[in-house]
């Protein structure tokens, strides 16, 4: 018996690297096992900063090989792209009308997104909480992962589906927090988060040298001039990786990086040789998916299909609480 409805979308941001596996992915295979699971990606959402529109469908293709490469079974969740089930888009309108402008105006990752393009600030940006909460209650999803810091964009789809009841009658499940751990994973500038906008990251489906000539390239202790100084890996970047990936030798090469037995280089050689190990098994699944044509396509209809028969229910109800016709 399966614990209640999940639901969680992602921009289509092309392959995927180890920031986003462990900071989502692997909790979404995870979840597949007690929880009826819905996973889609947004392509509607990328829209909203205009950049890239080229490789959506590239992106899209690749971003669901690293899915199902890392778990994400079709058979257990219903895997699909937002603009393929357009209810979402008719759902987003109606909810609309009973959205106060102010609940979004005062939305953060709003005022974020204007001083990130000024240039444009368009309704997309103002509307996105409210596709946001189309996306969930559209599939009568009651349970959504997130991390602390997204708790506030949720409530705003908690906040539109209490007014939508006051003003309609009771129709969606309040969507609640699952509250995940998503751990920060830090770039391999050693600054900011891992991203590819920021070209800091490690993909999953690279090859194992391309792997091991990014993390070469990584910063480190920045206190660490000579390979005989003193290391300090409590402010190390690499150090922080290896938490991931050699979490059974932490002790040990934090000592040895503290005595100088080991260097920087050594360091990063053998993070690369752990990241490089633990990608073995999703690499070879990558592969042979890719090998399988039209396979990610037939994956992403049927999940389309999956995902239309939920939402078209969905809709005729909201119209008829609304009195339309």
């Amino acid at each position: 018996m399966k614990k209640g409805r999940v639901f969680s979308g992602a921009r289509p941001t092309g392959r995927q690297h180890i920031g986003n596996y462990l900071g989502a992915i692997q909790n979404y295979v995870g979840l597949q096992q007690t929880y009826e699971c819905i996973y889609c990606i947004v392509d509607v959402h990328a829209l909203t900063t205009l950049e890239e529109t080229h490789l959506l469908k590239e992106n899209t293709r690749e971003m669901m090989l690293d899915w199902l490469a890392a778990g994400l079974d079709p058979e257990k969740s219903i895997l699909f792209i937002q603009s393929h089930v357009p209810e979402v888009m008719e759902l987003h309108t109606l909810l609309s009308m009973v959205t106060p402008l102010s609940w979004l105006l005062r939305v953060a990752t709003f005022k974020e997104k204007v001083k990130a393009q000024p240039h444009n600030v368009n309704y997309g940006l103002v509307g996105y909480p409210v596709l946001m909460t189309a996306d969930i209650v559209l599939y009568k999803a009651d349970t959504v992962p997130v991390g602390e810091d997204q708790l506030p964009h949720l409530e705003v789809a908690r906040e539109i589906v209490r007014r939508f009841h006051y003003l309609f009658g009771p129709t969606f499940p309040e969507p609640k927090a699952k509250l995940t751990t998503f751990p920060l994973v830090l770039g391999l500038d050693g600054e900011r988060k891992m991203s590819k906008s920021y070209d800091n990251d490690i993909e999953l489906a690279a090859s194992p040298e391309e792997t091991t000539q990014r993390i070469m390239t990584a910063f480190t202790d920045p206190a660490r001039q000579y390979r005989s100084d003193p290391g300090h890996p409590e402010v190390c970047n690499v150090y922080s990786l290896h938490h991931f990936y050699n979490r059974e030798q932490l002790v040990e090469i934090a000592e040895q990086c503290r005595g100088a037995a080991i260097g920087c280089v050594d360091c990063k050689q053998l993070l690369a040789d752990a990241v490089n190990e633990a990608l073995v098994p999703f690499r070879e699944r990558r592969a042979e998916i890719a090998q399988r044509t039209g396979h990610v396509d037939e994956v992403l209809a049927d999940g389309a299909r999956r995902a239309h028969a939920i939402a078209k229910e969905t809709i005729k109800e909201v119209k008829e609480k609304m009195g339309l016709p």
